[in-house]
């Protein structure tokens, strides 16, 4: 492991699936203006760390919030931080599905037609190995249930332990090592609004 190396998660900003609560995988929305906003408020945060890496999801949601918080120039498409495939269950939304199939829990079952717990938790545990040849301060724009799964394999937990890490559109999140232990990972910040008092303070606390 890498004591060097802290890893910046920001969520894409707002969407229209995001506010009606729709399961947003494969399908390539744009953000709304209020996200555009949004990503815009994360520049004033990230613009005064030297990142060695940004690295951004291949939809439209992620790299158009790289570019507007003023990364672009900058950033590799990284295919392995897209959202969850959400297969059969994309477009809807959880309230409708538990309707047809009050047990489900995405955390344990997955989605018919797309990606199972394992097969994202792979996912993440690849794009764990690649941080690992990293050092600095590396930037990833990712999306809100596959970089839940990334921060509970990163701390050694199965993808099911992602269910404990909310996240809202447009944060950022801190993921690095433990001071004392710098063996051992550790989420050093979660869920930071960029225009929350003291956010630029933690962020670099954090790091």
């Amino acid at each position: 492991m890498s004591s060097g190396l802290n890893v910046y998660i920001v969520r894409h900003g707002e969407t229209l699936w995001s506010l009606s609560g729709q399961h947003t995988g494969r399908t390539d929305l744009a953000l709304t203006p209020n996200g555009r906003q949004q990503a815009l408020s994360l520049m004033p945060a990230l613009e005064h760390t030297a990142f060695s890496q940004v690295l951004t999801s291949p939809m439209r949601r992620a790299r158009e919030t790289c570019q507007l918080a003023g990364l672009e120039e900058h950033a590799q498409v990284e295919t392995d931080l897209g959202e969850w495939d959400y297969g059969d269950y994309e477009g809807r939304r959880s309230v409708d599905i538990r309707a047809e199939r009050p047990d489900w829990d995405i955390w344990r079952d997955g989605c018919p037609g797309g990606e199972t717990p394992a097969e994202i938790a792979a996912r993440a545990d690849r794009v764990v190995a690649r941080l690992m040849t990293m050092a600095g301060a590396v930037v990833l724009f990712s999306h809100g249930q596959f970089s839940r799964v990334l921060a509970a394999r990163w701390v050694g937990l199965g993808a099911d332990g992602g269910r404990h890490f909310a996240l809202d559109p447009a944060t950022i999140s801190v993921l690095g090592f433990e001071g004392r232990d710098p063996t051992r990972p550790v989420v050093s910040l979660w869920n930071a609004a960029p225009s929350a008092p003291g956010c630029v303070a933690a962020l670099r606390a954090a790091a």
